[in-house]
């Protein structure tokens, strides 16, 4: 799918990004497997997982390099697309999945947890996209596979930070494809749902809770990776500026934001009228705030 493609995958030392680098290498690309091998929260540094998927790849016949640079910081970033270019030639695909968590109920979290978290995952998804952009152009093509969450999308409890982040990368995903369209530039945005250190905070003091969890590792980092790498072929051409989830071998399309109702008053509105006409017809069309009512809560099967 992929014969021939110089791929960079971010954060691709382990769980989703190692599955999707993996992958990618299979399929006939080529990959720079980039991982800072930092703990959970960002914090120390390694390179010990890049170099370790590298080994996988080019153990299975692949070719790989590995990259250490931070996603987060806009000159390393250039060493990375500098790397497959220096490497392989040229660049044809990026997979932004880097990321860190700093989970803080809202009222309690600091800035640095905040700005952490962003820099990151949209800061960083940024940042390489655009190191990858004047080369993209200049060639006339190109993909970009950005990692959002349910987190944004439908919002999650003390993740503020990351739910922005995520939310943000949806609505860079969608501006890049916009913009770079008349390029033959692709990007789109994958969803994934998968048991991986992410997600392996989930509380597990109930009885419920560890038969959620049980189920949730059913759905590993491997069912997310083909999709990744359909998203990167050619024969995604006509796919650009979507978002889909994935969740064990469920693949969705999800919506993007629409008028879901409307209420036109000829002579306008006051805060009264609102009050007594617009909410009262409007309030059956809200959206639930407890996460627990919403389709992605559903336990897999």
């Amino acid at each position: 799918m992929v014969e021939g493609k110089v791929v960079v995958v971010t954060g691709a030392g382990g769980g989703i990004g190692r599955d999707i680098a993996l992958a990618m290498a299979a399929h006939g690309a080529k990959v720079v497997v980039n991982d800072i091998g930092a703990a959970l929260d960002g914090a120390g540094g390694s390179a010990g997982p890049a170099q370790q998927v590298v080994d996988e790849i080019r153990a299975a016949g692949g070719q790989a390099v590995p990259n250490t640079d931070n996603v987060a910081d806009a000159a390393s970033v250039a060493r990375i697309v500098q790397c497959a270019v220096d490497s392989f030639g040229r660049i044809d695909v990026v997979v932004n999945n880097a990321g860190i968590l700093r989970d803080r109920f809202f009222h309690k979290m600091s800035a640095d947890e905040w700005d952490s978290v962003l820099k990151v995952h949209l800061y960083g998804s940024y940042y390489v996209s655009r190191a990858a952009a004047t080369h993209f152009k200049e060639q006339n093509s190109g993909a970009l596979v950005h990692m959002t969450s349910t987190s944004g999308l439908i919002g999650n409890f003390g993740q503020a930070n990351y739910s922005a982040a995520k939310l943000g990368i949806v609505a860079l995903s969608k501006s890049i494809a916009l913009d770079m369209q008349k390029f033959n530039v692709r990007s789109n945005c994958i969803a994934p749902f998968a048991w991986s250190r992410m997600i392996g905070a989930i509380p597990t003091d109930t009885d419920e809770q560890r038969a959620r969890v049980d189920k949730i590792k059913q759905m590993t980092p491997a069912k997310v990776a083909p999709l990744a790498v359909y998203l990167a072929s050619d024969a995604a051409g006509a796919v650009n500026g979507q978002i889909f989830s994935v969740r064990n071998n469920e693949i969705s399309l999800i919506s993007q934001p629409r008028p879901v109702r409307s209420i036109h008053r000829s002579e306008g509105w006051t805060p009264q009228s609102i009050a007594e006409h617009a909410m009262p017809a409007m309030r059956a069309s809200f959206f639930p705030l407890d996460r627990s009512a919403d389709v992605f809560s559903w336990d897999p099967v």
